[in-house]
């Protein structure tokens, strides 16, 4: 039987998730203090931020809860505070008109081809376009635009690098060739802020934000930090596609920000032969949940081995092949999420 001290009042602690996310109290960093008396009586205080008025409720019903497992504790009492908080309210960008961020639930359905082929698609439809790759872990945003150069300094502020028309700030922009990612919560807290409040993004229309897949820190981080206009779901046509995008639908919902739609990836293959269609993941999954859930159906892209060479060149396939059907639906995407900005 372990020894009963704060270090283990803290680990037990840990087992608790903060409602609606893979995140832990601890990490979140809302356990303010443990205190353990002599007859073993636990007294944790956490200091709660949420809009959601009955999460500090569920969390201490849940820190109760994980702490009765512990043997030979005494008395406990959670005490939860809201009068202040380390979590900023979100913010705006200045200059920067509507903040999207485009998510999905899972890895592998080509979320960020996604992202840089609609932002490629808007600035060609006359907007000005910024893209930050948010995907700490995983930065793919420079390779498909081709952008090798460094961010340089001004003031205190990063420069974004630009290819196309298109601002950028990424990871991979700041790191040595293949260099690991190796950092916790708090380290991609810090990476989030700076690239959205310390990054000279200038006058932009629409500000795209490439998050990592699934529902963890990073994903959190962003929607703590910036105040966005909406989101957008990416997903395959496929059940277990569609059944982890539900988890990124949620958190956009939990966190009040507005759905804009889903686009299906990777919708069906056209055989640039003979023309003829084969529904590789299936077909309409995405029409159908975001009939569903009454969402916008912003767009369906096919699967086209042209996308992946461009995305793999460093020229989206929007400028490489404009008039080939993968391109006219990404700016279909384009045009659908615009009408719903507006």
């Amino acid at each position: 039987m372990k020894t009963l001290t704060e270090d283990y009042v803290r680990e037990v602690l840990q087992t608790v998730k903060f409602p609606g996310y893979s995140r832990d109290i601890v990490s979140f960093g809302i356990v303010k203090s443990i205190s353990i008396t002599g007859n073993n009586d636990v007294t944790v205080v956490l200091n709660v931020a949420s809009r959601e008025a009955d999460v500090p409720a569920q969390i201490e019903r849940a820190a109760t809860a994980a702490l009765r497992q512990c043997a030979g504790i005494g008395h406990i009492t959670v005490q939860i505070t809201t009068a202040s908080t380390d979590l900023p309210a979100p913010q705006g960008i200045p200059c920067v008109k509507t903040i999207i961020a485009v998510a999905s639930g899972k890895g592998g359905v080509g979320k960020s081809t996604v992202a840089v082929n609609l932002a490629v698609a808007l600035h060609q439809l006359g907007r000005q376009v910024g893209l930050m790759d948010a995907d700490i872990y995983g930065p793919s945003v420079p390779k498909m635009l081709g952008a090798t150069d460094r961010p340089t300094i001004t003031g205190d502020k990063l420069d974004p690098v630009e290819k196309f028309g298109i601002k950028m700030m990424s990871m991979a922009l700041l790191i040595d060739g293949d260099a690991p990612v190796i950092w916790r919560g708090p380290m991609i807290m810090k990476a989030i802020q700076q690239f959205s409040h310390g990054v000279n993004w200038g006058a932009l229309d629409v500000l795209l934000v490439d998050l990592p897949p699934g529902t963890g820190d990073a994903q959190l981080s962003l929607v703590q930090t910036i105040a966005l206009d909406g989101g957008v779901i990416v997903t395959t046509p496929q059940d277990v596609a569609l059944a982890v995008a539900r988890r990124g639908i949620q958190m956009f919902e939990k966190v009040n920000v507005r759905i804009l739609g889903l686009i299906e990836n990777m919708s069906y293959y056209s055989c640039p032969h003979c023309r003829q269609r084969d529904d590789v993941f299936g077909h309409g999954g995405g029409r159908q949940e975001a009939v569903r859930r009454g969402l916008p159906v912003l767009g369906e892209i096919p699967l086209f081995t042209k996308i992946r060479e461009c995305g793999d060149n460093g020229m989206p396939i929007v400028l490489v092949a404009p008039e080939n059907e993968p391109a006219q639906a990404f700016r279909h995407c384009a045009e659908t999420v615009w009408q719903q900005i507006r």
